[in-house]
């Protein structure tokens, strides 16, 4: 346990998400020797979300969530399936491909080794609060919507629809792809805008002896989307079914819940795009697929606005874009380097008037990296997106090899440990 020290800095988070929280830990964790900082997180919801699909949690990540002290807590509870290779399916052809997390002596990559998790986002998130409850330092207040955020030279007040209000010296804006704290101080004008692609995905409870063409996960491609089929428990016995595919925009957040919620809307959209497929368990498993809902994919501009004075935006609220292997992972690296930053300049007794410094070292750190990622996650959109019987057969070509070529990129980020890497400030 962590409490605050009697001078700490005061940091407000907005946003109960896994950025949130996970940011909490960072700060809480690299803090200079009685300088822990006392952070106050709020959260929209009236309780946090744990709904979602299943995501991959990469080598870094996990190594990331170690040092947080989340991944103790999902590996104690069971949450998960560990993975040692990704496969890639086309539905007509069978077996492209293997993507492998298992590293030159199988038990894993980087140091220490670690392989991939598959694991709801539910879980995820209840492993990671689990280790926020553990810090004396660290309040979460549900069910609280900022309405405006009025900063000035040595503080950032948040006022909040119920009349209240919050202080202090930091403000985290990680409150997602429709962050408040972006839309109503940082940079009103960059909105988040449709990708042209949606997720679908629901969960089949299928029993242990169900037949898969799969060992753990499978990525299989079709001519109109990519379906996702994956275990996420250890048990075994369900799976995730998701699928990215090309839907045309239907104008609203709420016109996309009116149609996420029609269930058996979402399974007919998928039984139509792979209900072709030559891998026998796909129309099944769609078939039993439970819990349905329609996530459509989002994305900001390619650069943009992440900080003012005293506000910083992290995750999505900076940077959302489409999946593209290691979304998660990118959140988790801005908390841990964004948290190094901000320790750098407290251990320099925190010159000047405002965190104009250590915002520019994280900034110095992460924009290049985030608008190669942002190239990739182009090759995503343009990948899962409606082809003809020409154009899948050109993209089960370049895939195999795509995966070949990037093999020592992926790997250079799976082994890389941004708890110690250099900072330059």
């Amino acid at each position: 346990m962590a409490p605050a020290s009697p001078d700490a800095l005061r940091v407000i988070i907005l946003g109960g998400g896994i950025a949130g929280l996970t940011t909490a830990l960072a700060l809480t964790k690299f803090a200079p020797q009685g300088q822990v900082p006392k952070i106050d997180i709020y959260e929209i919801r009236p309780e946090p979300a744990v709904i979602g699909g299943a995501v991959n949690l990469t080598p870094n990540a996990l190594r990331m969530l170690d040092y947080l002290g989340a991944y103790p807590i999902m590996r104690e509870r069971d949450y998960g399936k560990i993975i040692d290779y990704l496969e890639v399916f086309d539905v007509y052809s069978g077996k492209l491909a293997e993507s492998s997390f298992s590293g030159p002596d199988g038990k894993g990559i980087g140091n220490p080794p670690f392989k991939a998790l598959r694991i709801t986002r539910g879980d995820a998130l209840k492993a990671v609060l689990a280790a926020v409850e553990a810090q004396e330092n660290i309040t979460m207040t549900c069910g609280k919507r900022t309405v405006k955020i009025d900063e000035q030279a040595d503080k950032v007040t948040i006022h909040f629809d119920d009349g209240g209000s919050a202080t202090g010296e930091l403000l985290m804006g990680c409150d997602g792809i429709h962050s408040v704290t972006r839309l109503k101080h940082v940079e009103p004008e960059r909105k988040a805008t449709y990708s042209g692609v949606a997720n679908a995905f629901g969960f089949a409870h299928v029993g242990k002896d169900f037949p898969v063409h799969f060992e753990c996960t499978a990525i299989n491609f079709a001519q109109r989307g990519m379906l996702l089929t994956s275990y996420y428990s250890s048990k075994m016995d369900s799976i995730y079914v998701g699928g990215l595919m090309q839907v045309e925009d239907v104008g609203s957040r709420d016109g996309w819940k009116s149609v996420g919620a029609d269930a058996e809307k979402v399974r007919a959209q998928l039984l139509d795009r792979f209900g072709d497929s030559k891998i026998p368990c796909i129309v099944p498993l769609i078939e039993k697929a439970q819990d349905f809902f329609l996530w459509p994919v989002y994305t900001l501009t390619k650069h943009g606005k992440w900080c003012t004075d005293r506000v910083m935006l992290l995750g999505d609220a900076a940077h959302a874009m489409p999946p593209q292997g290691e979304s998660t992972g990118i959140v988790f690296e801005d908390t841990v380097l964004f948290s190094r930053c901000l320790t750098r300049w407290l251990e320099k007794g925190r010159p000047g008037a405002n965190l104009r410094e250590p915002f520019a070292a994280y900034e110095a750190l992460r924009k290049k990296r985030i608008e190669v990622a942002f190239d990739e996650s182009k090759n995503v959109v343009s990948t899962v997106s409606d082809a003809g019987w020409f154009g899948h057969k050109v993209k089960t070509f370049v895939v195999p090899w795509f995966l070949w070529f990037t093999r020592g990129y992926r790997e250079k980020h799976f082994v890389e440990d941004v708890t110690v890497s250099e900072l330059n400030y």
